[in-house]
Order: C-alpha cells, then sequence, then structure tokens
C-alpha cells in the first residue's frame, strides 16, 4: 500500500537542468538565504503571478519545535 499523503504535502519529481543553470540557482538561493528548492518555487510562482495566475496562498512550514504533549 502506497504511503498516505496529507492535504498539505508537496509534490516531488525528479527535473533534469543545465549544470549551469543549476549553478545559477544555487548562487541566486544562497543569497537569498533558501535552498535551490525554494528558490525554483519563488521564481515559478512570479513567473505564474507575471502571467496573471493567481495562486492560493500557502500555508507558511512550522517552525521550532512541536508543542508537548498535554499543552
Amino acid at each position: 500500500m502506497p504511503p498516505k499523503q496529507s492535504v498539505l504535502a508537496k509534490k516531488a519529481f525528479p527535473l533534469r537542468l543545465d549544470p549551469a543553470l543549476y549553478a545559477a540557482l544555487e548562487r541566486v538561493a544562497a543569497a537569498d538565504l533558501r535552498s535551490v528548492n525554494a528558490e525554483v518555487e519563488v521564481l515559478l510562482r512570479e513567473a505564474l503571478a507575471r502571467r496573471g495566475i493567481k495562486l492560493a496562498a500557502s500555508e507558511p512550514p512550522r517552525r521550532g519545535r512541536p508543542p508537548r504533549a498535554g499543552e
């Protein structure tokens, strides 16, 4: 049986990129203090916005420790 995915799970897929393009993404991501994956997502959202395609706001990732049981 395949693992269950939550509604908020992100879609994973392989992406083949030219090494020079990936290196440029790494530099931009590092300058913005993001991972390459997060930078690609930001760039895709910006490109869609320029085309007038609106996306529902995604829930921001949870930060920090989870609450203790009983709190």
